[in-house]
Parts: structure tokens; C-alpha cells; sequence
């Protein structure tokens, strides 16, 4: 598939660095968002960031604004959609929102254009139903941040074709990424389900009062050479992420072990949401970060 015209819609952490990665990859992309002020703040963090590209001699100023050359932001979603070839949706984790852009996605884009999601949890399956190409979406999901991370889960739903699989995993490689292929859907994919058991312990640990969170990480990163504890990646990816995350499936399920932990649910309650907004788990106002209180 010749993939000319991308469309990414949500312009938050990752859906703006995903955008850039087709920029860079030579590809006309259209970011969307329906916050004007957020699209902004998207283009001119991904402009710092490629600008360290250029002050490490990784890529010249040409092709930095050759690229920004090839990004556009907008908050009509219908236009954005429109003569593209690929979509990537990367707005909030919630099913509900999600089925709502697809189906505007669908009405807007031409037949070939081919539908994926970046979430990390949410099948695909559920969210083809909400349009009439349920052979062309899939899941594609990115890792944080999408910049640096090489690699991509692609994921078969249950009506994916194989050309739409074959077209994700080229995309992936086109933006210098390595796709891993799931032929199978399951909630969690295979990074995060590996995560999430982990995570899943180190809050049972921390309620249960055998050790605080900053110990808990301390453990895994000496212990396990993890580079960030669990509660140091919660903080790093957003707690509001996980947080969310963890609701869907306890909406699903109604099991109490799914819901999210209370250190989790206060923290994400009074806006303390990680690295983002300076306060989560640690307290990123102070150097080190400081752990905070529950």
C-alpha cells in the first residue's frame, strides 16, 4: 500500500509523537485535535525535541523543517480524514470515545484508508463494529515515548485482513520501528500484560504494607535491572493512563482484584498525575524526585 497522507488524531503525548514520526518519514501527516491550544503545545515540543536531532548533527535544519513541512494540525476531525490513507487514533482510553472517532473516521476517509488504534488495551474488535471496514482496522500500538521507543505492537482483530496487517507492519518500518505481530487479540497485548502482572504485585506489596513504593522500585531496579520501578514508569507514562486502564477492565469484569489500587485512584482523584504534571508517586519539583504522600 503507498502510504502518502497520514492522519493521527489526539494530540497528546503519544498521538503528537507518532505524528512526528510520519513527518520524519516523509510521509504528509495531519495532526488532530479538538484543543487548538493543544495542538500548539504538540508542535512545539515536537519541535524541541527534533531540534536536539539537529544540535547532536543527527539530521540538518533542512530536513527538520522539511519535515515540520510535511505536519499539519487541525481540529476538524472530517478533514483530516479526508484523502488519507492511514489512520492512527491515540485519544483517551475509553471505548465509547473511541467508537465515536472511528465512526466519524469512517464516514470521512476514503474506502481504502485503513483505521488503527494505539491503545494499549482496548481491542480492536471492539471498535471495528463502529464502522463499515472492519477488515481494515487493527491495533498499532506505540510505546512511550513513540520518539524513542523501536517498537510496535500490531494486532490482529477478528475480521483484519492480511493486507491491512502487512500495510500496519510497513508503516512500522517506514517510521524506523520494529513491529511484532499478534495474531491474536487479548486484552494488555504482550508488553503490557508482562507489566501489568508486574505492576499488579507492587501495589498488592504497597497496600499490604510490606514495603513502601520508593523501596519497591529501589528492589526492581537493583534487583531485576529494571530501569524504572513500577511506580516510577506509572509516574512516567501517566497515572491517569494506567488509571483508566484498570477501569475498563474492572467495568468489564466487576472483580475488586481489577479495580484500581487507592494509592493509585487519590492520587489520579486530586490531579496528581505523574511526571506530566510535576506531582505522582514522587514529587519531580525536587532533584532527585522526593516520594509523596498517599
Amino acid at each position: 500500500m503507498d502510504i502518502s497522507t497520514l492522519c493521527v488524531t489526539g494530540a497528546g503525548q503519544m498521538g503528537s509523537q507518532i505524528a512526528m514520526l510520519g513527518a520524519l518519514a516523509g510521509i504528509e501527516t495531519r495532526l488532530h485535535d479538538i484543543s487548538r491550544e493543544q495542538l500548539d503545545t504538540a508542535v512545539a515540543t515536537n519541535r524541541k525535541h527534533i531540534q536536539r536531532r539537529v544540535d547532536k548533527a543527527k539530521m540538518t535544519a533542512d530536513e527538520l523543517e522539511a519535515a515540520f513541512g510535511r505536519l499539519t494540525s487541525t481540529t476538524d476531525l472530517a478533514a483530516a480524514g479526508r484523502g488519507a490513507d492511514f489512520v492512527i487514533e491515540a485519544v483517551v482510553e475509553r471505548l465509547d470515545v473511541k467508537r465515536e472517532v472511528f465512526a466519524e473516521l469512517d464516514r470521512a476517509c476514503p474506502e481504502h484508508a485503513i483505521l488503527a488504534t494505539n491503545s494499549s488495551y482496548l481491542m480492536s474488535s471492539e471498535i471495528a463494529g463502529a464502522t463499515s471496514r472492519p477488515e481494515k482496522v487493527c491495533n498499532m500500538h506505540f510505546f512511550f515515548p513513540p520518539l524513542v521507543m523501536r517498537l510496535v505492537e500490531v494486532v490482529r482483530g477478528e475480521a483484519t485482513s492480511d493486507y491491512t496487517l502487512a500495510a500496519t507492519v510497513e508503516l512500522a518500518r517506514r517510521m524506523g520501528k520494529q513491529a511484532v505481530l499478534l495474531h491474536k487479540e487479548m486484552p494488555g497485548f504482550l508488553v503490557n500484560r508482562v507489566l501489568r502482572a508486574i505492576s499488579n504485585e507492587a501495589y498488592f506489596l504497597l497496600e499490604n504494607g510490606v514495603a513502601s513504593f520508593e523501596d519497591i522500585d529501589r528492589a526492581c531496579r537493583l534487583g531485576l535491572n529494571h530501569p524504572l520501578g513500577p511506580f516510577e514508569l506509572a509516574d512516567f507514562s501517566g497515572l491517569d493512563i494506567g488509571y483508566n486502564a484498570r477501569m475498563e477492565i474492572f467495568t468489564r469484569t466487576g472483580h475488586e482484584e481489577d479495580a484500581p489500587a487507592p494509592s493509585l485512584k487519590s492520587r489520579v482523584e486530586r490531579g496528581d498525575l505523574g511526571r506530566k504534571t510535576g506531582r505522582g508517586f514522587y514529587d519531580y519539583s525536587t532533584d532527585p524526585p522526593t516520594p509523596t504522600e498517599t
